[in-house]
């Protein structure tokens, strides 16, 4: 079966889906625009199905993969929710000190998707760290709604803290070499944003998709930044201009890529949205930008 891309659908139904993604839309509220569009309630709940992710399909790294060794890791954090949990990987057969890459996900918590992108960074030379923020809510619930609505009811400014105290955390590992750099997805990205202005021993940052940080803080951003965007991303892009004439004027090394013709989660490849070769280019550039700023 051919694999379906964000051509197959109206732009209409796909600026649809990004508002039910990002909590602006409800599921009630998707189905009945969407109905409209497509003609029926049965057709639109068919759109949402073909929407939403297939983890399984597009698993690339299995967690018993032996390049890898993968565990579950907790530590205290005292500023934010009390305690982070979240998926630690790193390749199985080095001895060496690693770079170190903590991973931000999407607004739904640590799903398989982030998981298998932890491994993809093991697997190219990284000890890659993937915490969950829905941990003090019992953690990603295996069901991509109830984790929707279960990351509204996050303590905003708690979470970020989390976040600082997995950086800490990991300049601190022992299989580490002390430099940290972050990569986050959407709701991620922002966090990776938001980490910078916070973190000036932060050692690189991708941000993918994500909100920017307000323009007064980003001054105080030292880490080098290889900011990623889609093209079809109104949304987010109209945050960039205004983030991009800060960064000039504070100085700060960066590097901007707006993929022309893609949607907003470009390189989630559980989903149709996906857009193999630019998520291909975004990620080896990704990659390359990591090795280059984080080996000690």
């Amino acid at each position: 079966m051919k694999r379906q891309t964000a051509a197959d659908f109206a732009p209409e139904v796909l600026q649809l889906f990004d508002r039910y993604v990002h909590g602006d839309l409800s599921r009630r509220g998707f189905l009945e625009q969407a109905g409209a569009h497509a003609g029926s309630a049965a057709a639109a709940a068919g759109l949402l199905a073909a929407l939403s992710p297939q983890f399984a399909a597009a698993q690339q790294v299995r967690p018993d993969d032996p390049l890898i060794a993968a565990r579950w890791a907790e530590f205290d954090s005292p500023e934010g929710t009390g305690k982070v949990r979240g998926y630690l990987v790193k390749p199985a057969l080095v001895r060496a000190r690693l770079p170190v890459v903590l991973v931000v996900h999407e607004n739904r918590g640590l799903n398989p998707h982030i998981e298998d992108i932890a491994r993809r960074l093991a697997l190219a030379g990284f000890l890659a760290f993937a915490p969950d923020a829905l941990f003090p809510l019992g953690g990603y619930p295996g069901d991509e709604d109830k984790a929707r609505e279960l990351f509204g009811k996050l303590d905003a400014p708690k979470t970020r803290a989390d976040m600082v105290a997995a950086v800490r955390w990991l300049q601190a590992l022992p299989e580490g070499n002390g430099r940290v750099g972050a990569v986050g997805f959407c709701w991620g990205g922002g966090i990776v944003n938001y980490l910078a202005t916070q973190l000036p021993d932060l050692a690189a940052g991708v941000p993918f998709y994500g909100g920017q940080p307000p323009e007064a803080e980003v001054a105080r951003i030292k880490a080098p930044l290889l900011i990623i965007y889609a093209g079809k991303d109104e949304r987010i892009n109209a945050g960039w201009p205004k983030y991009e004439a800060a960064l000039k004027a504070a100085g700060v090394p960066h590097e901007a890529q707006i993929y022309a013709g893609t949607q907003h989660g470009f390189n989630n490849d559980t989903t149709p949205r996906y857009d193999a070769e630019a998520a291909r280019q975004a990620w080896q550039r990704t990659i390359e930008f990591l090795k280059a700023r984080l080996q000690a």
